[in-house]
């Protein structure tokens, strides 16, 4: 893999732009210190307040204890028992202590007991950041959903992840999803470093093959989320609930980015561990960013990433989310550093400058969660502020190499703001 250097002129190179990135990193996280709860960590409101009905999610709390370990891997004061907190929920009471694995919620959720592929990577992730910046009891949970993972979830059969089960590992699920194996994707990047086991690169290459180089290849490298159980697509999947938060009708252009940037991390994690490294990784992630940009940018007419496409690539849900637009942006600054192609540079800018025009609040903090495709903040898909996760990333993966994986790069010190 050749890395040629960036012009001066490129915003990676800026200090001005390091300076403006870390700034916002830390608007963030004071904003979600607030979603602390006994039990983990919950959904702020629209003025950063926990509502009175607010209850820890393992997804929160994952998200939340990877992103604040980050912080404390940065050295940043402050975010260690953050860290700690979010192991202790993990480890406690968003763990089934009867079956094994997590729920959604320490409490039921509309009666959701079961458990999601989904949410197991996003365990995975956090015990895994929370082992590089040396945790207290972080390692017992990084075993504990390694061994999950082993037992449930990963079939060596399909090279990919099975979708979820009964709350007593019954009734595993008819659906396979690219989504969880995402997410798989990226925990399996994170446990590769902490473990220093290869096995889980020759995984997340599996699942890429699979999801990415055979399925989205053949679909003009538009992501297919929905297959049945022998991974032939659903393109019906949700067609009467199109707006779904996890499981939308058609195509998400923001996992096309999303996959895109993890496709390069994953060249880089194989060649820097000295594995066969095919080269499409990267052909796929120039694939995968160019049919999102083109399919799915001001699509309507107004600028801004159009929630999901229909099969023939019309906007199907036009709402604008801030995950796919922090995914598109680290997307971008992956694809310049890795090739120097400078229209990666306008895409960069182009991202950002729409963030901070339409996503971050500059009144009540952190950023809109959607607006509507009047550019407007609504709330028709989420509600309140979102969680750290994407927008955290988006800040801190410009001046962060390929590879190793963000918290383990930060706990090694390869912060680097000149490319």
């Amino acid at each position: 893999m050749t890395m040629q250097p960036l012009p001066a002129s490129s915003w990676l190179n800026a200090p001005a732009h390091h300076s403006w990135l870390a700034t916002e990193g830390q608007r963030l996280l004071a904003f979600a210190k607030a979603s602390r709860l006994p039990d983990g960590f919950g959904n702020l409101d629209d003025q950063g307040q926990l509502p009175a009905d607010a209850h820890a999610e393992t997804m929160n709390t994952a998200r939340m204890t990877h992103s604040f370990a980050m912080a404390h891997a940065m050295g940043l004061p402050g975010y260690a028992d953050l860290v700690a907190h979010g192991v202790a929920a993990l480890s406690g009471p968003l763990r089934d202590s009867e079956h094994g694995g997590w729920l959604a919620a320490a409490h039921a959720v509309d009666g959701n007991r079961g458990k999601a592929a989904y949410l197991h990577a996003f365990v995975a992730l956090a015990a895994s950041s929370a082992v590089a910046v040396g945790a207290p009891d972080a390692q017992n949970l990084l075993n504990d959903a390694v061994h999950i993972i082993d037992q449930f979830f990963w079939s060596e059969e399909e090279g990919a992840m099975l979708e979820s089960f009964a709350q007593d590992w019954t009734g595993v699920e008819a659906y396979r999803g690219a989504n969880s194996n995402m997410h798989a994707t990226e925990a399996f990047l994170a446990l590769a470093d902490v473990t220093a086991d290869t096995r889980w690169l020759d995984r997340a290459l599996r699942i890429v093959e699979r999801v990415i180089h055979t399925c989205a290849a053949g679909n003009q490298f538009m992501v297919i989320e929905h297959f049945d159980a022998r991974w032939q697509p659903l393109l019906g999947y949700n067609e009467d609930n199109p707006a779904d938060g996890f499981r939308p009708y058609g195509i998400t252009p923001g996992h096309g980015f999303e996959w895109a940037r993890l496709l390069l991390h994953l060249e880089a994690a194989r060649l820097q561990a000295g594995l066969t490294t095919p080269d499409w990784l990267v052909t796929d992630a120039k694939g995968l960013f160019a049919s999102a940009c083109e399919y799915a940018w001001a699509v309507d007419g107004a600028p801004g990433i159009v929630y999901t496409l229909d099969w023939n690539h019309r906007p199907v849900v036009r709402e604008r989310l801030h995950w796919t637009h922090a995914e598109a942006s680290a997307a971008a600054q992956a694809l310049l550093k890795r090739t120097a192609e400078l229209h990666y540079e306008t895409w960069y800018r182009r991202f950002w400058e729409f963030c901070e025009n339409h996503f971050i609040d500059r009144v009540h903090g952190s950023w809109h969660h959607e607006l509507s495709p009047h550019n407007q903040p609504s709330s028709k898909i989420w509600g309140g502020k979102p969680d750290l996760y994407h927008a955290w990333q988006a800040v801190v993966l410009p001046a962060l190499p390929l590879s190793p994986s963000m918290t383990s790069a930060l706990a090694q010190g390869c912060y680097v703001t000149k490319w």
